[in-house]
């Protein structure tokens, strides 16, 4: 892909120390590029990590991990998103470990992250940890992303009510995270309606947004202290600074005790689409299809006619040589003519779409249409 030096998508990103006095471990990226030099899509890569260790280690390790990911996707085509983004985020892992192995101070630091990579108009997204992933549509808000902490087990097999989580001792145990000695499981559910299954949430990756559509990424600094619905009202201003703004400070008033980074982009009219891929027949294939079955005939052909021989004239060696008589008024011998053999070839249309992906990656044309990524809507929730 080739980078470019402006996001076509409109994006503000702000980090907030907090008013605990503990260094920021947050770190973010947000790239902008171009699919390539023949295909002007836009694409735009937004990574937030939330670092886990202190003295200092924490934000080398989510330094580390936003270089990584951006890193592997420059480096890609663009064509095999999911395939990337686990490249990149393993990348990551390996690399912090490393890094934490090499100095006493930095041993135990790790990082979570949460990653949305837009393709025109198609969503891609991945996290680990509580770093979370929000798609904001009209007056409704959906969190895409799952939380990979103790509290979201216990949530999930029904051992703790919501009622019950709120202050938890463990709520801030995380299951998962970057730097440890194996690369964490990268998730890539992105869950578009409450309840929906595991691999209906895989499948989908490559979504449809519509314009005017909001992507809202954060790490917990911010969502533990302020509520789904009043991120949703936040961005009820014309003004997403002033929106973004007005969330940190929300943040602070109520304690601020951890870092608070918020990215928020929106899909603006005019971003070209990605189109569906369409299969083609490969030429050689087909080619080598025609040859075997040309052959296929041919020997059949040759069975077929030694148990069933036929006269053909000139085929049979033994016929009588044909008498022909000249008409005495023919000034020169009658012509043959021969019909042209006008055969029809094989045409193929270029095509820059993007390539199929793997057997585990989603395909395109499993991707629901805009209209039917339907967002539950938000019941307000209690301020801590």
């Amino acid at each position: 892909m080739i980078r470019k030096p402006q996001s076509l998508y409109p994006v503000v990103a702000k980090t907030h120390p907090g008013m605990s006095g503990k260094n920021n471990e947050d770190r973010f990226g947000v790239t902008a590029f171009q699919l390539n030099k023949k295909n002007p899509t836009p694409v735009l890569l937004a990574v937030i990590c939330d670092g886990i260790g202190g003295h200092k280690a924490g934000e080398v390790a989510a330094e580390m991990a936003v270089n990584q990911i951006t890193q592997a996707v420059s480096e890609s085509n663009g064509l095999q998103p999911i395939q990337t983004l686990k490249i990149g985020i393993e990348r990551a892992n390996t690399a912090v470990h490393a890094e934490s192995q090499k100095d006493n101070g930095k041993q135990g630091m790790g990082a979570t992250v949460a990653v949305t990579w837009m393709i025109g108009h198609r969503l891609f997204t991945a996290s680990i940890g509580d770093s979370r992933i929000y798609l904001i549509r009209g007056d409704r808000i959906r969190q895409l992303s799952t939380d990979h902490t103790w509290i979201q087990e216990a949530l999930d097999n029904n051992i703790l009510t919501p009622e019950q989580a709120e202050g938890h001792p463990n709520r801030h145990v995380i299951r998962r995270y970057l730097g440890g000695p194996n690369p964490p499981e990268t998730d890539f559910r992105l869950r578009l309606i409450q309840g929906e299954a595991d691999q209906q949430a895989f499948d989908n990756q490559g979504v449809v947004l519509q314009t005017g559509d909001r992507m809202v990424l954060t790490s917990d600094g911010l969502t533990d202290l302020v509520s789904d619905a009043e991120i949703l009202t936040a961005f009820d201003v014309d003004d997403t600074n002033l929106a973004v703004d007005n969330l940190i400070d929300m943040a602070n008033k109520r304690g601020g005790h951890d870092n608070i980074t918020i990215i928020s982009f929106e899909i603006p009219d005019g971003i070209q689409v990605l189109p569906k891929k369409r299969s083609f027949f490969p030429l050689g294939c087909m080619l080598t299809a025609l040859i075997i079955g040309a052959i296929a005939i041919l020997v059949l052909g040759y069975f077929w006619l030694q148990k069933n021989p036929v006269n053909l004239g000139f085929f049979n060696r033994t016929q009588e040589p044909m008498q022909v008589t000249l008409n005495p008024m023919m000034t020169s011998a009658p012509q043959s003519t021969a019909t042209p053999n006008n055969g029809s070839g094989l045409k193929l249309v270029p095509t820059t779409t993007v390539q199929p992906l793997s057997p585990q990656t989603p395909q395109d044309d499993a991707y629901p249409p805009p209209d039917e990524a339907v967002l539950s809507p938000v019941t307000p929730q209690a301020t801590p």
